[in-house]
Parts: C-alpha cells; sequence; structure tokens
C-alpha cells in the first residue's frame, strides 16, 4: 500500500483539513485560474515551481511536467500533510494531469524526486468558492462508495479476528490460512485508503517502508513471522490486539472520511499504478506470496469506483466508458487464469508466477491505468 503520511496535529487543524473537500464547488470557480483552470506545476531536482500560488475552490486540474533526471511524485497535500491527491512513478521528461476536488483553505503542492522524503514545497491558498453544487449522480457515486467501503471494513472485522485468534493461540497453520482472506476488505477500499488517515501505516506497512522511528506493526509484521521466521514472536499477541484494534478504528471512522467523486477516480487509478510498478514484483506479501488475493481485491475496488461514476462518464465521455468497461473484463479475465481451480476464490501462489506471467499481468494493469487516469476529468467536464 502507499505510505500516507499523517503528523501530529492539534485536533482544530484535523477538523479543518476535513472540512477542505467536504463539498464540490462550481466548476466555473476554477477556470479563472492559468486562464483555463488549470495549474502548472513543474518539478525539477531540485525545485517544484507552480504557476499560480492562488486560485479558486472547485475542480482544479493540475498540469504536472517532470523535468529533472529522476522518477518524481507530486502530491496535494492538506496542513496536515494528508494527501488530497497525488501522482506517483512520473518519469523524466514526461507529464500527467491529475484533478483534485477542494475547498477554501491553506494547502502544499509537494514534488518529490526519487519519490522519498518530504520533497520540495510550494504553499498554495485556494479562495472564495460558490456554494457547494454536485449533481444527483456524483451524490450517488459518492453515497454507493461510502456505503460499499462500510460494507467491506464491517465484512473484514470477523475475518481479521479469525487471524488473530489463531496468532493469539499459537496456531501458525490456521494463522498462515486466515492471513489473505482477512485483507481482502481492506485490500478493496485502498482506492480512498489515504481518507482513512494514519490506519494505512499501521495495518499495511512493509519492513521497508516504515518511518524514522515508526514501530512496525500490522498484517506484515505478523506475516513475516509465520512464513520467514517460521515462530512467533513473544509480541505476536500484543502485534493481533493492535491489529484488531486499529481495524475496528477504521471501521468506525469510514463514514466520516472525505470521499469525494475525484478521490474516488484518483484514488482507483493511483492504485493501479502501484500495482503495475510495485506490487507486481511480489513485494507487497514478499513473505506468504499470497499477491494475488490483493491483486484482485484492488481491482475490484477500483472498478467499484469506476462503476458508481459511469452514469456521469458515460454522459460525458462515452468512448472512455467503452475502453474501460474493455480494459477491466480483459483484467479480470486474465487473473481468473491465476485461480487455483475455476471459480475457486483462491490464487496460485505468486512465486510461482513466472517473470514473462508477471510481465503480462503488468502490461494488463497499465492498458487499465491509462483511460482510468482519464476519468476524474471526465466526472467533472
Amino acid at each position: 500500500m502507499r505510505a500516507v503520511r499523517f503528523s501530529v496535529v492539534t485536533a482544530a487543524a484535523a477538523v479543518a483539513a476535513l472540512t477542505a473537500v467536504t463539498g464540490c464547488a462550481e466548476k466555473t470557480d476554477a477556470k479563472t485560474a492559468g486562464g483555463d483552470g488549470t495549474i502548472q506545476v513543474t518539478a525539477k531536482d531540485d525545485s517544484c515551481t507552480v504557476s499560480k500560488k492562488q486560485f479558486p475552490s472547485g475542480h482544479v486540474e493540475l498540469a504536472v511536467e517532470n523535468k529533472g533526471s529522476r522518477v518524481t511524485e507530486v502530491e496535494l497535500l492538506f496542513p496536515d500533510d494528508r494527501i488530497v491527491t497525488e501522482r506517483e512513478n512520473l518519469g523524466p521528461s514526461t507529464s500527467a494531469k491529475i484533478t483534485a476536488e477542494v475547498k477554501a483553505g491553506s494547502y502544499s503542492i509537494a514534488c518529490i524526486p526519487g519519490m522519498k522524503g518530504e520533497g520540495f514545497r510550494q504553499k498554495v491558498t485556494v479562495v472564495g468558492g460558490k456554494a457547494a453544487t454536485r449533481s444527483p449522480e456524483m451524490d450517488a457515486a459518492v453515497a454507493g462508495y461510502r456505503t460499499y467501503a462500510q460494507q467491506q471494513a464491517d465484512a473484514t472485522l470477523p475475518k481479521v479476528k479469525v487471524f488473530t485468534d489463531a496468532v493469539r493461540a499459537g496456531d501458525i497453520a490456521a494463522a498462515k490460512k486466515a492471513f489473505a482472506p482477512s485483507r481482502v476488505g481492506w485490500e478493496r477500499t485502498e482506492p480512498v485508503a489515504e481518507s482513512f488517515g494514519d490506519i494505512d501505516p499501521k495495518v499495511d506497512t512493509r519492513a521497508d517502508g516504515l518511518e524514522s522511528g515508526q514501530k512496525w506493526t500490522g498484517w506484515h509484521r505478523l506475516e513475516k513471522e509465520l512464513w520467514q521466521d517460521k515462530k512467533l514472536s513473544p509480541d505476536a499477541k500484543s502485534l493481533a490486539n493492535e491489529l484488531d484494534k486499529d481495524l475496528a478504528d477504521w471501521q468506525q471512522r469510514v463514514g466520516k472520511a472525505v470521499i469525494t467523486p475525484t478521490s474516488m477516480a484518483n484514488g482507483a487509478k493511483e492504485l493501479l499504478d502501484e500495482v503495475a510498478s510495485g506490487k507486481i514484483t511480489g513485494e507487497e506479501d514478499r513473505y506468504s506470496h499470497t499477491d494475488l488475493v490483493d491483486f484482485k481485491a484492488n481491482v475490484e475496488g477500483a472498478q467499484k469506483s469506476y462503476e458508481l461514476l459511469k452514469p456521469v462518464a458515460a454522459k460525458n465521455d462515452p468512448a472512455l466508458v467503452t475502453e474501460l468497461d474493455k480494459q477491466f473484463a480483459a483484467i479480470n479475465t486474465l487473473l481468473d487464469t491465476y485461480r487455483t481451480a475455476p471459480g475457486s476464490p483462491d490464487f496460485v501462489s505468486y512465486d510461482k508466477v513466472t517473470q514473462p506471467q508477471r510481465k503480462k499481468l503488468s502490461d494488463g494493469v497499465n492498458a487499465l491505468a491509462e483511460p482510468l487516469s482519464k476519468l476524474a476529468a471526465a466526472v467533472t467536464k
């Protein structure tokens, strides 16, 4: 899962950040920024420049260009470092567009060469804007995804308890069996995981993704003990308890999370980028090799975002909808070939998937991610 930076902030700052995107200003508000409503962002190895440091609220488009020598990441950030939206894996001499939905307030635009550290930041201010207006279809999409995320969280907790009970009992075989199923609901909601604040780094961080001073907790810490260490540490019971507690916290946060049509679309696209460029290597479940279960859940979560936004996208860009239908069908068909048996919920161990097969999977995900990158713009036309 993507690292989610969440600094320690006051309760007042957190509340202010949460109110930043709860509504949707009229699309015409942002049209005065940069002439056509687009903010130019230029990323270099030693700087980050923006064409406007103040712009109106509403749907804002960031036109990002990487003029540096390294792969970079560009983020629009709340004051407390939570990510509003981002574009990862932007190679040298390449460009991309990011559509965000923002209300009045203070933000930062960060360019992160090498995709590590804080990078270079520009403070920006979003001002004014008319009263929030959103079509009934857009409201229905957001409500539908919140319901979906809540259903996934509610269904996850009992499955996690099967896993953590086995850990607490010291039953390694039972814990291994329960590990992958316990993660499906979480993986399906990853398109909007950043809206859950600091839950992600607590439950889904890998050893090489830890921030300085961060304690390693969550699924992957226990995964390492079960498969690599082949024994449970003295801390295993407390780790199981923490996982239960953190996911119960997640379950309660879903109803309050800031979810917008653009965060749904952008999150789905960024998640598939992560699958194609990182997860495809086997880094996610590196000890258990249950990666294909996660992949399928990620695709299902991204597809749910798309299906809910589809009525709006179909009106604005029917050709895009046709292409997305085609590519979602293609990647699901490809993933089904790796099931242990037709119709089985189980997938083959990822260490049995060859490099050419992994390349084919990556190509399939990329073929879907490319048109998916246009979804946010299609629903905000």
